[in-house]
């Protein structure tokens, strides 16, 4: 790893020791003014990750997701960094394994660097621009490795029979619409960031999102799913845009609706 990149990797693992550690004894869910859900471990992995990025990578701003909800709205700038301290709070809260830990590097709107931790899985997802991504198995309660990092890479997208991973907690019939017209076969759920990972690990092929994201919830996944080989492309009027870009403070740093997409 480069040196800001294991910055960013042990800030994650500090805050997924901590959601790991309210998770084990059980946390309940309050309702924020956005209607979304938080709990302890929300706002107790965020602050570790915030003071372990403070110490070693203070010069760039962070904007993280209960920090905004509590009116700490720092300005976009070249280059920050985004924060979700826990995603799939309500697999979190539900007791299912499939919640994560985000940190992403934003330069020039462009996800270059991400680290998404699945902690009660015991995953590390690592993506840098230009050099790839990888997947090693950590024991997050004692921050210790359990295998040396692997490199992941999308898989090119079969002429029938595409997967398409889908959200399990914000399915729609929109949704169901766009995956037959993309000619998908077979669908698998997961909750949170995991569905980019998915992607990036060769394991499936299109994610569509017709849904509300914040920019918290996908840019760390969207570098590790870039860095892996893929994209996440705008998708407007059942058109696909430009790649989904970071920074947009114009929009409450809220997401268009997306297609992330494997190979090609």
């Amino acid at each position: 790893m480069s040196e800001l990149s294991k910055v960013m990797a042990d800030a994650a693992i500090e805050g997924s020791r901590v959601v790991l550690e309210v998770y084990r004894r059980g946390a309940d869910a309050r309702t924020k003014g956005d209607g979304s859900p938080v709990t302890e471990a929300d706002e107790r992995g965020e602050e570790a990750i915030l003071s372990h990025l403070k110490e070693f990578a203070g010069d760039i701003p962070v904007i993280a997701e209960e920090s905004v909800a509590g009116g700490q709205v720092p300005k976009a700038h070249e280059r920050f960094f985004l924060v979700d301290p826990l995603d799939g709070t309500k697999e979190f809260v539900t007791g299912t394994d499939e919640f994560t830990v985000n940190i992403a590097l934003i330069e020039n709107g462009v996800p270059t660097m991400g680290v998404v931790t699945v902690p009660a899985l015991g995953k590390l997802f690592v993506g840098i621009a230009g050099e790839g991504a990888t997947l090693q198995m950590i024991d997050f309660e004692t921050g210790n490795a359990q295998s040396a990092p692997d490199a992941i890479s999308v898989r090119a997208r079969p002429e029938s029979g595409a997967v398409a991973m889908t959200s399990r907690s914000h399915g729609s019939e929109e949704t169901q619409k766009m995956l037959e017209r993309l000619g998908v076969t077979d669908v698998m759920p997961a909750g949170s960031s995991l569905k980019f990972c998915a992607i990036a690990e060769g394991k499936a092929d299109l994610y569509p999102r017709l849904g509300r994201t914040m920019e918290w919830d996908t840019a760390a996944a969207h570098a590790v799913l870039k860095a892996a080989g893929g994209e996440v492309y705008v998708f407007d009027d059942q058109e696909r845009g430009a790649p989904l870009s970071y920074g947009k403070e114009d929009r409450g740093f809220d997401n268009p609706h997306f297609l992330a997409v494997g190979g090609e």
